[in-house]
């Protein structure tokens, strides 16, 4: 029995989360960890879930959450992320971390760290995306320079990144089917007098409202045809359902920094 922990486990993906791990099979939770001073601190976490009582508490403990567990699942925030990553070196605990907007220099920390332990890092958990990036890229590869690329991500009001993780992740594999560099050639703003559209850049536009779970389209524009890849995610379901299955996998691998492409076999 593998014994999972979730860090942010009193928030909306924690929730989640939770709710995941008390369904799958060969996992169960061991511990869960959200900010100090949470007011719920103490309560039983599945009553917090939603899910009835577990008889795991609601703790601002981190070394002891970790200390009591196989692997952690963060879906929090970098800089919370590279602190438990930290821990969970010091610890010997393989983690899962689906937290987004990391800066390069934040994922190159991530690896490093990542020497001593298995670490599954992945700015979107569902399946069907992992299927998309791999679609993606065959695709780009395909239609080579002959189409202008543009993407689209919609997300919820509340969400602090953008663009998100995924449609950077999306952008990424692309570029490098096409040999390009994400960094230079993503375009996330276009206002004003800006110029034509060059033929390298890879547009990112970003939408926030209401309670939009995630939808991604990237855009193969060709002449006179054009071609949509898109996801669409209506829970959050998929993406803790995800996070479980990782976790589930890195438990016991060798050191390193992987991601979901590793846990679903597709690289």
């Amino acid at each position: 029995m593998i014994k999972i922990a979730v860090c942010g486990a009193a928030g909306r993906m924690g929730q989640r989360i939770i709710a995941s791990i008390i369904e799958a099979d060969g996992v169960a939770l061991s511990g869960a960890l959200d900010r100090p001073g949470h007011p719920q601190t103490g309560q039983d976490v599945g009553l917090v879930a939603g899910c009835g009582a577990l008889g795991v508490n609601l703790s601002d403990d981190l070394n002891a959450v970790v200390a009591g567990c196989d692997v952690l699942i963060d879906f929090t925030s970098p800089k919370v992320s590279l602190k438990n990553l930290e821990v969970c070196v010091l610890k010997g605990k393989s983690i899962v971390i689906g937290s987004t907007g990391f800066t390069p220099e934040e994922r190159a920390f991530a690896a490093e760290l990542a020497k001593d332990i298995p670490a599954v890092l992945a700015p979107n958990m569902s399946v069907g995306v992992n299927v998309c990036f791999k679609v993606l890229k065959d695709v780009a590869k395909t239609l080579g320079d002959d189409f202008d690329v543009e993407i689209v991500e919609l997300h919820h009001n509340r969400k602090k990144d953008a663009p998100s993780g995924t449609a950077v992740r999306m952008g990424e594999v692309v570029a490098a089917a096409l040999g390009r560099d994400y960094a230079t050639v993503a375009n996330c703003h276009r206002e004003g007098m800006c110029g034509e559209r060059t033929k390298e850049e890879i547009g990112m536009q970003t939408v926030r409202g209401g309670d939009i779970v995630g939808e991604h389209t990237v855009y193969f524009i060709g002449m006179g045809e054009r071609i949509e890849i898109s996801h669409r995610a209506m829970t959050r379901d998929m993406f803790a359902r995800g996070s479980v299955r990782a976790a589930k996998w890195v438990v016991g691998k060798a050191p390193g920094l992987y991601d979901m492409q590793d846990v679903l076999g597709l690289n």
